[in-house]
């Protein structure tokens, strides 16, 4: 699992680093440690290391995955530095386990906490200094992506930072093959929704009915009774850690494997620690049972109704997609949840 990985973050980058299709300058500033160190920060907020079945064995994917991805949809789409740049950084000041923290921080159905910090981070990085002068960019170029609508838009539009998650895990849950992700890519353009606001929408029908059909499975997955309730549970050792010591706040901002080691050096923490990772099925009911800890969980429901150039969204022309959609978001997470070993 991802969560076994112990990569030295200051090591070479070697392989994606010799893609002739990436531009230089977003190799420079993938090089450097404040890029590099989500290497070891999970997209799937912890649940790789469960044993719940849906997360068992899951391929590596990390921010630093995502970030990359981000940056060359972004660059492809815009041929735009800085547009590209910020697409890369936007995860920058993510922490261990990700959105998890958002739980922790009582975020749960915004899930925006984290991102408090970038400008921050990129200020206090040289080498990214470096970069940017270099480019002849400043740091209120890229600090903020959420002003470039190629690089991330509302829902249900489409944008590179949901493009890519949502295509990277499509992949590994075997929702798709990567040929079809693929054509699903290759299907795509810049086009704008009804009041001119810029997002990537698709060129054939069938294809991104398709997409939105497989992004929905993906939809179903991060709000699923397992994520929601791994993620509450994390974020509760998450908190203890920190209360009694073992952790501090800035331990959040290293990487997974550094606070998993940590988490496994104190007795109280590690016997938590392995009590999280043993999860393998989920209980629902509609009150808490006697036994077990039985957790109500809420969390944000991220989807996709994406367009079809001159034809308007899958919702509209897919009834069948319409309708999923609209159970999708029309349904109930108050229920009670808990997890057997």
């Amino acid at each position: 699992m991802s969560g076994s990985r112990t990569e030295d973050i200051n090591a070479p980058v070697t392989v994606w680093a010799e893609d002739p299709a990436i531009p230089g300058f977003l190799r420079r500033c993938a090089e450097t440690p404040a890029v590099r160190r989500l290497r070891d920060v999970g997209m799937n907020c912890g649940c790789e290391y469960t044993s719940f079945a849906r997360f068992r064995g899951l391929a590596p994917y990390s921010r630093f995955d995502h970030s990359m991805g981000v940056a060359l949809i972004v660059w492809r789409f815009t041929r735009d530095p800085a547009q590209s740049v910020a697409g890369l950084l936007h995860d920058i000041a993510t922490p261990v386990f990700a959105h998890v923290v958002d739980f922790m921080n009582g975020d749960y159905l915004t899930q925006e906490s984290t991102e408090a910090g970038t400008e921050e981070i990129i200020r206090r990085s040289p080498e990214l200094g470096r970069c940017l002068r270099d480019l002849g960019l400043t740091v209120a170029d890229v600090s903020d992506y959420h002003r470039y609508p190629i690089a991330d838009n509302d829902a249900p539009r489409l944008s590179a930072d949901r493009l890519e998650y949502t295509l990277g895990n499509a992949v590994r849950y075997g929702f798709c093959t990567e040929e079809q992700a693929r054509r699903f890519f290759e299907d795509l353009t810049v086009g704008t929704d009804g009041e001119g606001r810029d997002e990537l929408v698709f060129r054939d029908r069938e294809t991104a009915e398709a997409f939105a059909m497989t992004a929905l499975r993906c939809s179903a997955v991060y709000v699923s009774d397992e994520d929601r309730y791994a993620m509450q549970i994390l974020s509760e050792l998450l908190r203890y850690a920190l209360d009694i010591g073992v952790l501090t706040p800035r331990d959040l901002h290293t990487t997974e494997p550094e606070v998993i080691a940590a988490l496994l050096r104190d007795g109280r923490t590690a016997a938590r620690w392995r009590d999280f990772r043993s999860m393998a099925r989920i209980r629902r009911a509609d009150s808490p049972g006697p036994d077990g800890e039985w957790r109500r969980v809420r969390a944000k429901k991220r989807y996709i109704d994406p367009s079809v150039t001159g034809m308007g969204r899958v919702s509209r022309l897919c009834p069948a997609y319409g309708e999923k959609l609209a159970g999708f978001l029309g349904e109930s997470q108050d229920v009670w949840l808990c997890a057997d070993r």
